[in-house]
């Protein structure tokens, strides 16, 4: 399906474009939706060369390492953008890419993107700084895979959700908007699912967990004493 003008406004990377640059974008693009546990690509196959953006739900990225286990290298939501190796790279998807809930992906053609940049240079400049943001966060996940105790990489993860993702205030303190289950959380701080699962309840009095990923922050100074205590 083809998306129009109005509907790349309401995007982030495009909503300061001028019309006349929206409607080149817009012929050469495409929104597709996909069902909750539908896999958008697997690792391995050749993507067209365009940009993907998750345009609404979320997204997760997996990639299986030799020995058949899986990894969980990021959770996307609405508006970022997702699969660099097909507008920048060899075109080969680095990870397998399935649908948490119902989402619509947008994809726009190489060219039609690099031209766009060309009369846009600011468009250019905000979409490095997003893969800068990507560079530094992986930075940081492979120092924090290396160095830190597991209970110091989940807070640090919990705390990523909390920022990038947003909260909500309930009774208890500061639910996360994101749903974040016991096996995402293991496979994507490099723990087993048992590992988090006792983590979690060294955690008890600063973060609950309730079926279904709904994690909720109920003193976040404790969390940030614990990392510090387990720094040193």
């Amino acid at each position: 399906m083809q998306i129009d003008v109005q509907q790349l406004q309401y995007i982030s990377l495009f909503k300061e474009l001028e019309p006349l640059l929206l409607g080149k974008l817009a012929e050469h693009s495409s929104l597709k939706t996909y069902e909750s546990d539908e896999v958008v690509f697997y690792e391995g196959d050749a993507l067209p060369a365009c940009l993907y953006l998750l345009v609404t739900g979320s997204l997760r990225l997996t990639k299986i390492s030799e020995s058949g286990k899986e990894t969980i290298l990021r959770l996307l939501r609405a508006d970022e953008v997702f699969a660099a190796p097909a507008l920048f790279g060899n075109g080969v998807a680095p990870a397998t890419a399935t649908a948490l809930e119902p989402i619509k992906v947008l994809t726009i053609e190489r060219e039609v993107l690099l031209n766009g940049f060309r009369e846009a240079p600011e468009m250019a400049l905000h979409m490095l700084g997003i893969f800068n943001q990507r560079l530094q966060h992986l930075h940081s996940r492979v120092h924090g895979l290396v160095s830190e105790r597991a209970i110091v990489r989940l807070i640090h993860y919990l705390k990523y959700f909390a920022d990038s993702g947003g909260t909500e205030t309930v009774p208890e303190g500061q639910r996360l908007r994101a749903r974040l289950t016991y096996y995402q959380m293991a496979r994507s701080i490099g723990i087993t699912y048992e590992e988090c699962v006792r983590v979690f309840k060294q955690l008890k009095g600063s973060v609950t967990y309730q079926r279904g990923g709904k994690i909720t922050i109920l003193e976040p100074n404790q969390l940030t004493a614990i990392v510090q205590q387990n720094s040193n």
